[in-house]
């Protein structure tokens, strides 16, 4: 038997004409796609290297990112068969409301560096998909706008700084804009070691060099976005010029302990997750000083190399407190496999960066919104055929990790 060969676009385009239907450049690039690591692909030629780098890379050799990939491709499911799932179920409760997906964007910081469409982008995808979205304080669009742009679930992430007041106002500005839950990411005291950003001297805001000229010449379309939209810089901070290394050198705080999250707690009377815990002793704390949720993070990887793989951490979290927080994780997501295989292991949700930064690099929003369909079509599908109707039915029975 001949395998069935996927259509290509040239053969497509007359039948949609016909229909009525009319795709621009972007649309034709996107109706290729199948895949998250399809969209990466595409990620990788439409930006330039050091644009595509900062999203993609790790820190040191990146082996906590690996690790946190290959977690995942361990995972064995346990199907059961003739179950009806002629109806699936993919939503969760989340911090006391309904999500669609177990899932959220994860807070990524200069979002507007992959396309200028940025976090409001990102936000309206979000909105329609029903899920939360956490607008990073390294975020390229202000506390405001973000909340401006879509109706949708919104949470705001934010890093103790130095100047406690600074951090102060950004939870004050939060709360009178509605936003739902405060994200604490409390796994950089330092920055990471990022080397890629260091090979390619990225700076912020991307400065003009040999090297980026040269760039520019292969990524016109980029540049042009870049040059013609308002300024690329970060909505929460005065004007900086520098790499993120000195950026967080400057502008966190090495000397935060226990004690500021109590005074975080005291502040703000809305959920509060912690992301950023690898340890159970760490989560014991955390929840102890008041948080609502945690999410089981090693920040990507982008921290400390060789840091736990959060997926192999995940389950005794849950065990030690997930009668008292919600618990989520993140890291090495790539697929709706990869979700349910989250929550089989104890997740509530699922928190994914990359694979929409992806979406955002390959075709601005239309790419974020391919991330999004991708996804919840790959958590339907991979419900269906373990044979559950719902993803709240996921559970450790259903997963094993192999070589474990």
């Amino acid at each position: 038997m001949t395998a069935r060969r996927r259509p290509r676009w040239a053969e497509l385009r007359p039948l949609l004409r016909t229909r009525g239907v009319h795709l621009n450049a972007t649309d034709r690039r996107l109706a290729e796609v199948a895949s998250i690591p399809d969209l990466r692909r595409l990620a990788r030629r439409r930006a330039p290297r050091a644009v595509f780098d900062y999203a993609d890379g790790a820190a040191g050799e990146e082996i906590a990112l690996l690790r946190s990939r290959q977690a995942y491709a361990r995972v064995e499911f346990q199907p059961t068969v003739l179950a009806d799932v002629s109806a699936v179920d993919t939503s969760m409760t989340i911090l006391g409301r309904r999500s669609e997906l177990p899932l959220v964007f994860a807070p990524t910081g200069f979002t507007r560096m992959m396309h200028t469409e940025g976090e409001t982008a990102v936000a309206r995808v979000a909105a329609r998909a029903g899920i939360p979205y956490a607008l990073s304080t390294m975020g390229t669009t202000s506390i405001e706008a973000f909340a401006a742009a879509a109706d949708g679930r919104r949470w705001f992430q934010l890093y103790l700084w130095r100047d406690r007041e600074a951090s102060r106002d950004f939870v004050v500005r939060a709360q009178e804009a509605g936003y739902e839950a405060l994200v604490l990411t409390v796994d950089t005291p330092v920055a990471g070691a990022r080397l890629r950003d260091v090979r390619n001297g990225l700076t912020i805001p991307p400065s003009l060099s040999l090297r980026t000229i040269t760039e520019g010449a292969l990524h016109p379309a980029w540049w042009f976005d870049l040059l013609t939209t308002e300024p690329l810089e970060f909505a929460s901070l005065t004007r900086f010029e520098g790499t993120i290394a000195e950026l967080v050198g400057k502008m966190f705080d090495p000397a935060a302990t226990i004690d500021d999250l109590a005074w975080l707690r005291s502040v703000w009377d809305g959920p509060l997750v912690v992301k950023g815990i690898q340890t159970v002793a760490d989560a014991r704390s955390v929840v102890s000083a008041g948080a609502d949720a945690v999410v089981v993070s090693n920040h990507g990887g982008r921290q400390l190399d060789r840091a736990p793989t959060p997926l192999e951490v995940l389950p005794a979290v849950v065990e030690s407190v997930g009668d008292r927080a919600e618990v989520y994780v993140d890291g090495g997501i790539l697929s709706g496999g990869d979700v349910v295989a989250a929550v089989a292991f104890g997740a509530r949700a699922a928190l994914v960066g990359r694979a929409y930064l992806y979406g955002l690099m390959a075709g601005g929003e239309r790419g974020v919104q391919r991330t999004a369909d991708i996804l919840r079509n790959e958590i339907a599908g991979t419900l269906a055929l373990l044979g559950l109707s719902r993803v709240s039915d996921v559970g450790l029975e259903h997963v094993r990790l192999r070589g474990a």
